[in-house]
């Protein structure tokens, strides 16, 4: 759709130096979501995957968990009042037998923030409604040389960032170190959605031997995507907040925060990681 950068003239000050220049920014326009043609949601996003996001946050809420849960997804035409399509308004039609959630008021305010809800109820909501409980068995197995790897290669993989500076990413790992898939958004959120979505539809659901990496925090609503998708390891660059670390003792999560280079901190599932003989937990 060509929408995911846009250009726009700035004053750029480099000391005593000032110039008028075109300077690329990235795109970001709402998209709400609709389910069976009722709203559903609104999340602020970079066009492009926008089939792929819509999917992923469905698996994210606990509706879908396989691509045959899906009878179509399209762009609602007339989405503005002249009749032209904004293609800013998807449309997720279920399969026939597929249960219908209740959409309340509440949901539809879910991606304006972190987390719609708090402390223990989120906690026992993910727990009721995850499809694919964490059951990599054997457990995967990374050494923290093959962790600390892995911030380069999706840096390497940003291409609208090495344009703007202004993308979030996140990218999917096998637990041999290899790239599986990569997306950008301006919301960290949205690139995870856009992930957990494109493998639904390619059918690789539950994601049970995969490495999910996101370049910035672990917060709450990352812990439960990765969850819901039955992601057995998240590692971030950044912190996670303190209930994502709740979440990951609970249903058995990896977590891993402040990766960069050869240090990092697991904050839960550290069975997982494949620590050398000489290690020390001192």
């Amino acid at each position: 759709m060509g929408r995911v950068t846009e250009r726009r003239r700035v004053l750029r000050i480099r000391g005593e130096a000032v110039n008028e220049r075109p300077d690329t920014l990235v795109a970001e326009e709402p998209l709400e979501i609709r389910l069976n043609g009722k709203p559903l949601a609104i999340t602020m996003r970079t066009p492009g995957d926008d089939f792929a996001l819509a999917a992923g946050f469905l698996v994210s809420e606990g509706v879908l968990g396989a691509a045959s849960d899906v009878r179509n997804i399209v762009y609602c035409a007339g989405a503005k009042d002249d009749g032209t399509n904004t293609y800013n308004v998807v449309d997720v039609q279920l399969a026939p037998g597929v249960p219908v959630p209740d959409i309340t008021l509440e949901r539809n305010v879910y991606t304006t923030s972190s987390c719609g809800l708090c402390g223990k109820a989120s906690l026992d909501a993910v727990r009721t409604t995850a499809r694919f409980p964490i059951a990599d068995t054997p457990p995967v197995r990374l050494a923290p040389e093959l962790l600390a790897r892995l911030p380069d290669r999706l840096r390497a993989a940003q291409r609208v960032f090495d344009r703007t500076g202004g993308l979030h990413a996140a990218a999917l790992f096998s637990e041999e170190g290899e790239l599986l898939d990569v997306r950008e958004d301006v919301g960290r959120h949205n690139a995870v959605d856009k992930l957990v979505g494109r493998a639904l539809t390619d059918g690789r659901l539950p994601l049970d031997r995969a490495v999910l990496l996101v370049s910035g925090r672990a917060s709450f609503e990352l812990a439960q995507k990765a969850v819901m998708a039955g992601i057995p390891v998240l590692a971030a660059v950044s912190a996670p907040s303190s209930l994502a670390v709740d979440l990951a003792v609970e249903t058995g999560l990896t977590l891993v925060g402040f990766l960069r280079g050869p240090d990092m901190n697991v904050y839960a599932g550290e069975h997982r990681i494949a620590l050398g003989a000489a290690a020390s937990h001192g």
